[in-house]
């Protein structure tokens, strides 16, 4: 009879642990609404308070043999063989960093050895580990790339960026973009590689009916001191003047066939609208519209407010960015159907943001109520569904390689040192998340005819 009752305890142990890991992993698929405490991607900032046509895409467009350079309007390009890597979308766009750094190419890492942030409260604060991390086996994130902690400089590793993110089917890497001499708190200044990493895109083309096709780069301005409306005219005409040329600068085609340079603001909430409105519309006192230096300019929603300020601003649309559903009124899937009407209403893009997942804790450790826990692709898979529910012309991803936040889908490898047990994706191979890309881009353009039928 004893032995009864053991066996009926255990068995109602494994239970409970079964039915608790099931909420835990629906918790991950539907989080919380609203804010939670901090935007993960905010650096500890404190929350600030005569259109152009739609960019629209007009239809999905097979390349013919006399279009020598794809437009970025272009939905798809697909190639003649049809194995893997048959196909690249310009209607979805992914988040790329290069301010990685090594003492073999750097002279020092950087980003790798990612200090740890204290929370702002110094009573919370003091309950968490201080200091930074010491690369190669300590690094700060809470993946470990299948590359080891690389440097961005390395032509090698440039290389295989560009393939895994071919093999992803995204055709437009959107490359964080600070000028020249500037850099984020962590890092140094990598203006200097935008070259580089323009070239690398071109070289990596696509035969398609015998003409070469290449992956684009759009640019991801970053917040940095002085940033204003006229700082931003300077950025915007620096990099037309600069890179516009070259083989792989994105432009996106609206349904006009106008084709124009597409740049996101990140965090453009900080410049109130009333100075956007200055650089942004046509009666601005700097206004780049119907100059040469007129591009399709997106913002990012964080706060509900932040649509009316972006439309008032005179943007052409709005992304989400973060890969954390449910810690902003932006990121939230659940929001993402009256964020799309209100941008149908007044003529703008709406560009949701989907990531596999989301973990700061290697750099944020008190933050552990934002993580987003992968479950082997499906919360991947559920933002994805909940982008293409909106029925948006672009998607953008987040991201391919920001290790910190761990929302990167670049290749990773399982590591274990002394110290630290990194996490991977396993039982899943290192291409999981490229492969789940590939599939749910060919998912969003089928389903992109049918909408346009």
């Amino acid at each position: 009879m004893a032995r009864l009752r053991k066996k009926a305890c255990i068995a109602l142990f494994l239970f409970t642990l079964f039915v608790f890991g099931t909420m835990m992993g629906l918790r991950t698929l539907k989080p919380s609404d609203g804010f939670s405490d901090l935007a993960p991607g905010l650096e500890l900032l404190p929350m600030i308070g005569g259109k152009m046509d739609r960019r629209s895409v007009s239809q999905d467009t097979v390349v013919s043999p006399v279009q020598a350079r794809p437009a970025g309007g272009m939905t798809k390009v697909v190639l003649s063989n049809s194995g893997p890597e048959g196909t690249i979308f310009y209607d979805v766009h992914i988040f790329y960093y290069v301010w990685y750094g090594t003492p073999h190419m750097d002279g020092k890492y950087m980003h790798w050895d990612h200090v740890l942030v204290p929370h702002w409260d110094p009573k919370i604060a003091a309950s968490y580990p201080r200091g930074r991390h010491m690369p190669p086996e300590d690094i700060g994130s809470s993946f470990y790339p299948e590359l080891n902690p690389y440097s961005s400089r390395d032509p090698d590793v440039l290389e295989s960026h560009m393939e895994q993110i071919g093999a992803s089917a995204a055709g437009v890497l959107v490359l964080s973009w600070y000028p020249p001499g500037l850099a984020d708190d962590n890092g140094e200044p990598t203006e200097d590689l935008v070259p580089a990493v323009l070239d690398a895109a071109y070289r990596h083309n696509l035969k398609v009916n015998g003409i070469n096709m290449f992956l684009l780069v759009a640019f991801h301005i970053q917040p940095y001191r002085g940033r204003n409306d006229q700082s931003v005219h300077d950025n915007v005409k620096y990099i037309i003047d600069r890179y516009g040329d070259h083989g792989a600068f994105y432009k996106f085609t609206s349904s006009t066939g106008k084709s124009l340079p597409m740049f996101y603001i990140y965090d453009s909430y900080l410049t109130p609208p009333e100075s956007w409105s200055e650089l942004l519309t046509p009666t601005g006192s700097h206004s780049l519209r119907g100059s040469a230096y007129d591009a399709v300019f997106i913002a990012l929603i964080v706060e509900e407010r932040h649509k009316h300020d972006i439309h008032a601003g005179g943007f052409d649309g709005m992304y989400t960015y973060f890969a954390s559903n449910g810690f902003s009124f932006g990121s939230s899937h659940q929001n993402w159907k009256a964020i799309k009407a209100f941008c149908d209403g007044n003529n703008l893009l709406f560009v949701p943001s989907v990531g596999p997942g989301y973990i700061d804790t290697s750099v944020r450790p008190w933050n552990n109520h934002n993580t987003r826990n992968r479950v082997n692709g499906r919360y991947y898979e559920t933002a994805l569904q909940a982008a293409l529910n909106v029925r948006p012309e672009v998607v953008t991803i987040t991201s391919f390689n920001e290790w910190h936040e761990g929302t990167q889908i670049e290749r990773a490898a399982p590591k274990k040192t002394v110290t630290r047990l990194y996490l991977d994706y396993q039982p899943h191979g290192p291409e999981h998340y490229l492969e789940l890309t590939r599939r749910w881009a060919e998912q969003f353009n089928k389903e992109k005819e049918q909408w346009l039928m």
